[in-house]
């Protein structure tokens, strides 16, 4: 690909912005690949830059945890009534509702690829590097390159289906490779980092090391990616590397030697309980994303600048935030919440049954009376930006709430879907959260347990790949919409076919520019 000639051959020289704790490191400059990777201290530093590799993905063009609810029946496009139609373009899956827009994703392909290229580098120098007496060194760092490679990867495969693959440092102008391959070297870089990394509990976990690599995560995304794989794909293992078995045994070791438990009240996961927040890296988080307040314009890129965009449309509400509107929520997963259960409150924003005062309804498009709530920007009482106020450069780049891409409540219910002995008790664990004194239980079948995801799981970037994963038909089905929602303040009729979900098989469009770089080695995906 002439993107990875363009982008890629720079990034030989590992460099790493600042991030919480373990990614508050210097950045590397003015050394070459002949007087570098000597030492532990430089793989570390090397290291810190594939985090800072992941930190990045999404500062820019469509980010994997708001584009996937958007693609899934919990979300609507939403955005300002006169922005663009780009949003409704991956919502509906049909290009012709905004033609010009061609790579919605084409700074993400080139992020992904970049912090691809950092993790392999440093994977490919691992031999040069003059380890000393502790062998376990390399091991851990090694396993932490190749999780942030998987999860990459694991992306990047979703969202697309047909991607190159490059597991060394490459320049090379490569096809797209068949998808088992792609989940061949995922399954086996999760199983090394699973059997080499340290398994240090939660509680003995250094503070400082918060948000790097464990164990116990890679064991969790190995049964996240088990399950998608198995599902989408239609096979009984995860492509020759992982069997269901060694799988389930991954998520018991979760549950019994990583030390985590359910934070006790649902809405104190996030930010917007206030002073009931349990915090970052909480005893819930078994992997997360971590950022910071201090993304600038001067090539600092350590913020959440997705989080803005699930924001209220310019205006705010004490202590909801403002932002650009995208990913209105859809009132059908306001009433599948039964109103016992405590995570409709903490994950959504509901105007008017909350009385929250929003008027802003002529500035917003697909307006539906809900937002996201989980990743909503905050104020103070006086309306002030809570990051701004912690230093900020503005409230959009420099949203500081880390993702929470994997929590101890989803290694539950993936134990109990895979048929763990201890099934009902899970599932059981999870709903009793919810719903506190109003707890009655349910049997544990599939059914039950893709409806209890949906609600626990909304707005984490999860539900979209929870459809597909039982089928695209059937996905197509539960995400097909018509109904009638505002405009500018007009009424106006929303669309997605279910026709268009299963013409694209749920894949998006591969970014143009990256098919005439490629002088159409790559090949864009049906539909698109």
């Amino acid at each position: 690909m002439k993107t990875l000639k363009i982008y890629l051959l720079a990034m030989a020289l590992v460099s790493a912005g600042g991030c919480k704790d373990f990614l508050d490191v210097e950045p590397i400059t003015s050394v070459t690949e002949t007087n570098y990777y000597k030492t532990p201290a430089d793989a570390y530093k090397a290291l810190v830059g594939c985090y800072d590799g992941l930190q990045t993905v999404w500062a820019e063009g469509m980010s994997f945890p708001v584009a996937s609810e958007v693609m899934s029946d919990n979300c609507f496009g939403g955005g300002g009534a006169s922005d663009s139609y780009n949003y409704q373009m991956i919502d509906e899956f049909d290009k012709l509702r905004s033609p010009s827009d061609q790579n919605n994703f084409g700074p993400n392909w080139v992020a992904y690829y970049k912090a691809i290229y950092r993790c392999n580098v440093l994977i490919s120098k691992m031999e040069q590097i003059e380890w000393g007496a502790d062998p376990t060194l390399r091991n851990t760092y090694e396993s932490e390159a190749r999780f942030l490679r998987a999860y990459l990867y694991f992306d990047l495969v979703r969202l697309f289906g047909n991607i190159p693959l490059l597991t060394a440092p490459s320049a090379d102008n490569l096809p797209q490779a068949a998808p088992e391959e792609v989940y061949k070297v995922i399954a086996e870089d999760l199983k090394f980092a699973s059997e080499n990394l340290p398994a240090t509990a939660y509680s003995a976990q250094a503070v400082a090391n918060h948000g790097r690599v464990t164990k116990f995560a890679a064991e969790a995304l190995l049964g996240r990616v088990f399950l998608y794989y198995t599902g989408y794909y239609g096979k009984s293992d995860l492509a020759g590397v992982v069997s269901k078995a060694e799988v389930l045994a991954y998520l018991e070791n979760v549950i019994s030697a990583g030390g985590y438990s359910l934070v006790s009240n649902f809405a104190n996961l996030w930010p917007s309980s206030l002073t009931a927040y349990e915090g970052e890296d909480n005893k819930e988080t078994v992997f997360a994303i971590k950022y910071t307040y201090t993304s600038d314009y001067n090539g600092n890129t350590d913020g959440n600048h997705w989080m803005v965009m699930f924001g209220m449309r310019e205006q705010f509400v004490y202590p909801y935030g403002n932002g650009w509107g995208f990913g209105t929520v859809n009132p059908k997963l306001y009433n599948a919440y039964a109103a016992t259960d405590t995570r409709r409150a903490a994950s959504i924003i509901a105007v008017v049954p909350e009385n929250v005062g929003f008027t802003s309804q002529a500035k917003q498009r697909e307006y539906s009376g809900f937002y996201v709530e989980k990743y909503a920007p905050l104020v103070d009482e006086a309306g002030n930006s809570v990051a701004v106020s912690k230093g900020a450069v503005n409230f959009m780049i420099g949203q500081f709430q880390d993702y929470v891409s994997i929590r101890y409540s989803d290694v539950l219910l993936m134990a109990a879907e895979l048929g763990s002995p201890n099934a009902q008790t899970y599932f059981d664990e999870v709903r009793r959260r919810a719903y506190q004194d109003a707890f009655t239980p349910l049997p544990v079948t599939q059914d039950n347990i893709m409806k209890e995801r949906r609600l626990e799981f909304a707005f984490e970037g999860i539900r979209y790949w929870d459809l597909l994963r039982r089928g695209v038909n059937a996905a197509a089905q539960e995400i097909a919409e018509n109904t009638t929602l505002l405009s500018g303040g007009q009424n106006g009729q929303k669309v997605i076919l279910a026709s268009k979900i299963v013409e694209t098989a749920g894949l998006q469009q591969i970014p143009y520019t990256q098919i005439t770089l490629s002088n159409g080695v790559l090949k864009q995906n049906a539909g698109w």
